[in-house]
């Protein structure tokens, strides 16, 4: 429940703190902040200190679409991103916003496969169904494709969300860093799209660049707080490599281990929400309902 919980607001803290920095490139980011190490707002979306964009937003409707149908409905999903997106949210992808009023418009809860959505629209918001499945490798795997492929149907978008599902459920029930790293690098010997070592440098949103990116970050480095810093002044898509280095080394380190400056500076809506949502989708996996 720790590491659970660690993991939603570790998302959250990287995604504020990483909106700052977002489509900036590092050598501009040295210029305007030096090191950018404190959650300040601002950035291109003129965020308040604190505030969250669509990487927590949708993870939390995720959350709450299995909370409140008291299981998983992919058309409680598509509503709460419905229901979102008609609240003008401060950021929302393209991708995600074609996929979504294609639900408004057709209640459609599958885009048409392509080459063109592979963008990580649909692996930045998948915590919550890795939560919820906790136990069940074969729920992580359908149901996090599901999520996916209403605004996202590419194979590559696919082997990240189910990949990152199940570094989250090792992570949860206790393995290491080192491990970690060792089944990741048995992952991208299979997938050698999203090898990481030499790090290529480049964090923009196609999921290939964000998963190389978050991995460089959270081997190459011993603490939460300066994965997160390094994740962030890489610039590019930022909130969304920041959100995503945020989930899995909160779920390493736990919420102890997320910086207190950082927790204070986070909407306190936000971290109430999240830490409620990532309590009740543990509580209710197989992994706790065995």
């Amino acid at each position: 429940m720790e590491k659970a919980k660690g993991a939603f607001v570790g998302l959250a803290v990287g995604d504020a703190l990483g909106a700052t920095t977002e489509f900036m490139t590092p050598e501009e980011i040295k210029l305007q902040y030096g090191v950018h190490k404190q959650i300040i707002g601002q950035g291109w979306l003129y965020l308040k200190a604190g505030q969250v964009t669509d990487d927590t937003e949708m993870s939390v409707c995720i959350g709450r679409a299995i909370r409140n149908s008291q299981g998983w409905n992919l058309s409680a999903v598509a509503e709460e991103f419905a229901n979102w997106m008609r609240g003008r949210p401060v950021d929302v992808g393209s991708t995600c916003a074609r996929g979504i009023r294609n639900y408004i418009l057709n209640q459609t809860l599958e885009a048409e496969p392509s080459r063109w959505s592979a963008g990580n629209g649909a692996l930045m918001r998948m915590l919550p169904v890795a939560l919820y499945t906790l136990g069940n490798e074969a729920s992580l795997a359908q149901y996090v494709v599901e999520q996916a492929h209403l605004t996202h149907n590419n194979p590559l978008s696919d082997t990240a969300c189910i990949f990152f599902g199940r570094l989250l459920h090792d992570a949860m029930m206790g393995a290491t860093l080192s491990q970690l790293r060792i089944h990741t690098d048995e992952f991208v010997a299979k997938h050698p799209d999203f090898r990481y070592q030499p790090y290529p440098g480049k964090s923009s949103a196609y999921v290939v660049d964000t998963v190389q990116t978050v991995f460089h970050f959270l081997f190459s480095t011993a603490t939460f707080e300066a994965c997160l810093i390094g994740t962030v002044n890489q610039g590019g898509d930022a909130d969304t490599t920041g959100a995503l280095a945020g989930m899995l080394a909160g779920a390493v380190y736990g919420v102890d281990g997320i910086p207190k400056r950082w927790l204070k500076r986070l909407d306190s809506r936000v971290y109430s929400e999240v830490s409620e949502l990532s309590e009740y989708l543990v509580d209710h996996s197989p992994v706790l309902l065995m």
